[in-house]
C-alpha cells in the first residue's frame, strides 16, 4: 500500500492470547483492505499482555505485510489498549474491530464513510437492527438484548447495540472523550458511547451481518455483571456533575439550528394537564393491575414510580420545551424527588382511609388515591416549573456554548501512558 502524507484510517485490533487465529484473521483483514478500501489505512495489532505466542506472531505480520504495525502493552485490558493506540494515532478516523472478525467486513466502508465526511462523530455496527443478520446461541442473544434494553431504559440512550466489536470515532472527538472514560476493560466502549450521546455527538449506526465465534473466551456472565456496575458508576457521576459532558457539548456537540421557543404559561398549563390526565389514567390502570397480587401500599408505590419516570420525560420536552441530553439525568433525579412528595401525599391519604374505614374495597381506595394524585399533580406542576426545569427554561438552549472548555480534564501526562513498542513495516523503515 502506498504511504500518503495523511492517514485516513487506523484499524485497531486488540488481541490477548490469540495465537490460534491471529495470523488467519489479520491476513484476511489485510487482503480486504487492499482490495476494497480506497482511503489510506493502517492496521494496528494492539497486543495487551499476551502470554502465548501472540506477540511474536504480531511482530511477524508487521514485518511481512505492508501497512501493519504491532503495539505491545504491558497491561491487560481491551479498553486500555484502545486508549493507548487511539490516543497516539495520527489517523483521521480510528476504528476498532474484534480479532475474530465476526462482523462481515463489507460493513467497514459504510461504517467509516460518515466520519470521513464529517457528517457524524462516532459510528457503530448493530446486531439488533431489523435488517441485521446474526447467528449466535440463544444464551448470548438473550443476554445481549437484555443488556441493551436495560441500558436504553436506565441511561436514556438511543443507540441500539453497545457491545458489537465494530466501532469507529473521529480523532478530534476521541481526544476529548478518552480522558473522561474510566473503564479499561469491556465496559470501555459502552461508557464511551454514553458520554458521546450525553455530549450531543452524532452516533451513526449501520446494521451488520454477524456470526458468533463459538471459541470465544469472553465470560459473558462476569462481563454483564461488570457492565451493570459500570452503568451505575457512570449514571451516578453524570447526575452529580462529576463528568463535564456539557463542556464537551459546548465544544463539539451538534446544537439545533434554531432553538425552539418554550411554550407560554398558558400553553404549559394546557400541556401539563394533557400529560397529567394521561399519567393519572396510566396510574389507575397500573394500580388496578398491581393491587391484584400486591398490597395497596406497594401497588401505589409501583404505579407512581413508573408513571413518574414517564411523566418527567414527557413534561421535560412537551410541557417546558427542554431538549437535548445535557441535564436529563439530573432532571430525572429531581423528578423522582417530586415523586417522593407525591407518594407521601397519596400514601398518607391511603393510611387515613384504612384508619377510618377498615376493609375498604379496592374501588374505594382507587377513588381516594385518584383525588390525592390530582392534588399531587398540581404540586408537581409548581415544583417542575420553578425547581426542576426553571433554570433550563431561563437559559437559552445553546447555553453550554459559553461554558469554559477548561472544565475538561487534562490529557494524561506522557509518563502515565503505557509504553508503546512499534514494529514498523518495511516501507516505513
Amino acid at each position: 500500500m502506498s504511504q500518503p502524507s495523511t492517514l485516513s484510517l487506523d484499524i485497531v485490533v486488540p488481541v490477548y492470547n490469540e495465537q490460534a487465529t491471529l495470523d488467519t484473521s489479520l491476513r484476511r483483514l489485510h487482503a480486504y483492505l487492499t482490495d476494497a478500501v480506497q482511503a489510506s489505512w493502517r492496521i494496528t495489532i494492539a497486543d495487551n499482555a499476551s502470554t502465548d505466542e501472540t506477540p511474536a506472531i504480531a511482530d511477524s505480520l508487521a514485518a511481512e505485510l505492508g501497512g501493519v504495525v504491532a503495539v505491545h502493552l504491558p497491561l491487560k485490558g481491551r479498553g486500555r489498549a484502545l486508549k493507548a493506540v487511539w490516543g497516539s494515532s495520527p489517523a483521521e478516523v480510528l476504528v476498532y474491530l474484534d480479532e475474530d472478525l465476526s462482523t462481515d467486513l463489507a460493513a467497514l466502508p459504510p461504517l467509516v464513510a460518515p466520519l470521513l465526511s464529517g457528517h457524524s462523530d462516532l459510528a457503530i455496527g448493530t446486531r439488533l437492527g431489523r435488517s441485521s443478520r446474526v447467528t449466535r446461541g440463544g444464551k448470548r442473544e438473550f443476554i445481549s438484548r437484555s443488556y441493551n434494553l436495560l441500558l436504553r431504559r436506565t441511561m436514556s440512550v438511543g443507540f441500539s447495540d453497545a457491545q458489537c466489536g465494530f466501532k469507529a470515532i473521529r480523532r478530534d472527538v476521541a481526544q476529548r472523550l478518552l480522558p473522561l472514560v474510566e473503564d479499561d476493560a469491556w465496559f470501555f466502549d459502552t461508557e464511551l458511547l454514553i458520554l458521546a450521546e450525553r455530549a450531543g455527538l452524532r452516533i451513526h449506526e449501520i446494521p451488520v451481518d454477524w456470526v458468533d465465534d463459538p471459541h470465544s473466551s469472553v465470560d459473558i456472565v462476569r462481563t454483564a455483571r461488570e457492565d451493570l456496575k459500570g452503568m451505575l458508576r457512570v449514571g451516578t457521576n453524570i447526575a452529580r456533575g462529576r463528568i463535564p459532558v456539557e463542556a464537551v457539548y459546548a465544544e463539539l456537540g451538534r446544537r439545533p439550528f434554531a432553538p425552539p421557543s418554550p411554550p407560554s404559561f398558558f400553553g404549559q398549563v394546557v400541556r401539563f394537564a394533557i400529560v397529567g390526565v394521561l399519567s393519572t389514567a396510566a396510574y389507575a390502570l397500573l394500580y388496578l393491575l398491581f393491587s391484584g397480587f400486591l398490597g395497596g401500599q406497594v401497588a401505589n408505590f409501583m404505579a407512581l414510580l413508573l408513571t413518574a419516570v414517564a411523566n418527567t420525560g414527557a413534561n421535560r420536552r412537551f410541557t417546558f420545551g427542554v431538549r437535548g441530553r445535557p441535564g436529563m439525568v439530573r432532571h430525572q433525579f429531581q423528578g423522582l424527588a417530586v415523586f417522593g412528595i407525591a407518594w407521601a401525599l397519596t400514601s398518607g391519604s391511603l393510611a387515613v382511609l384504612h384508619a377510618t374505614t377498615p376493609g375498604a374495597s379496592p374501588q374505594v381506595e382507587l377513588i381516594v388515591l385518584t383525588v390525592a394524585n390530582l392534588v399531587a399533580t398540581l404540586l408537581r406542576f409548581v415544583l417542575l416549573r420553578l425547581w426542576v426545569f426553571g433554570s433550563a427554561r431561563k437559559a437559552p438552549a445553546g447555553r453550554a456554548e459559553h461554558d469554559a472548555p477548561a472544565a475538561l480534564p487534562a490529557a494524561p501526562a506522557p509518563s502515565t501512558t503505557p509504553e508503546l513498542v512499534l514494529t514498523p513495516t518495511e516501507t516505513e523503515r
